[in-house]
């Protein structure tokens, strides 16, 4: 792979897009990375359609006009789904969006039962229908939309507790229909949870993160699209966002913050969208 030093965005709810970002952070070591948290807006499986796409293309026209990135991650299925489209007519980068890991699920199973793990949000949309006609294979899937997993992650990043019981009680039918052998994580955040969700299962399950290979997706986009630094090319200047998290909403505390610095972003600034 040759060697990119493109300043990539990553854009979520929450702390969903920290997985993806670890990954490119592997695959593009000369990249520079930022990340917005919409978490004034979290979360997302609470909005309509219509507030959620306003909400995302609010946001990042914000963040884009300010940060100028040469490509942004929409770390977040929800906001892919609904507002890719949109952000892409509207801006003159590339976005990298990501989707529920459906057809890697449908190569490893060995029972053709397949699982999707996602918010009630995702679970409801019909895009779903479209994914396994076209990524099933022949697999009978069955969707399970969680309403507190979400938040469980986030619990966990600022250290809470979160029991192994709390994270089985929101598994539903993917915990009692015993011939399901891979479930497909089908939010950013629930990559969070994996050592839960393993204990939570009574069985063996192949738990599918979607985060490498939206990572993957990112490197090779920004090998292909310019923005890349030839072995003897002086470096670009690192922009001032560099390893910053951008939020929305309030600002977090100490601990948080700390959270926030061990995985790759110690720097810490608001993102006032009232006045986008």
């Amino acid at each position: 792979m040759r060697k990119t030093d493109a300043h990539i965005l990553v854009f979520d709810s929450g702390i969903g897009g920290l997985g993806v970002a670890d990954c490119i952070r592997r695959m593009l070591p000369a990249a520079t990375l930022g990340y917005v948290a919409d978490t004034a807006g979290f979360p997302y499986g609470a909005m309509s359609d219509e507030a959620l796409v306003t909400r995302v293309l609010t946001v990042l026209e914000h963040a884009i006009g300010r940060l100028r990135p040469d490509m942004v991650v929409i770390a977040c299925n929800t906001a892919s789904t609904l507002a890719l489209s949109a952000l892409r007519s509207r801006h003159d980068l590339p976005f990298i969006g990501c989707v529920p890991p459906l057809k890697w699920a449908a190569s490893v199973s060995a029972t053709r039962q397949i699982g999707l793990l996602a918010t009630p949000a995702t679970v409801d949309r019909p895009y779903l229908t479209a994914l396994m006609q076209e990524h099933g294979q022949g697999c009978t899937l069955h969707a399970h939309g969680a309403r507190h997993l979400a938040g469980y992650a986030e619990a966990v990043f600022r250290g809470e507790t979160v029991l192994v019981e709390a994270v089985r009680a929101e598994l539903g039918i993917l915990a009692t229909t015993p011939d399901i052998d891979a479930v497909a994580l089908g939010c950013t955040h629930y990559g969070r949870l994996l050592p839960w969700l393993r204990q939570a299962m009574s069985r063996s399950v192949a738990w599918l993160d979607p985060a490498e290979a939206v990572a993957r997706q990112t490197a090779r986009i920004a090998i292909t699209t310019g923005a890349t630094a030839a072995p003897d090319s002086l470096p670009r200047p690192v922009p001032c966002w560099a390893q910053t998290v951008f939020m929305t909403g309030a600002a977090p505390d100490e601990g948080t913050r700390q959270s926030w610095a061990a995985e790759g972003f110690p720097k810490w600034q608001p993102l006032d969208i009232a006045s986008a």
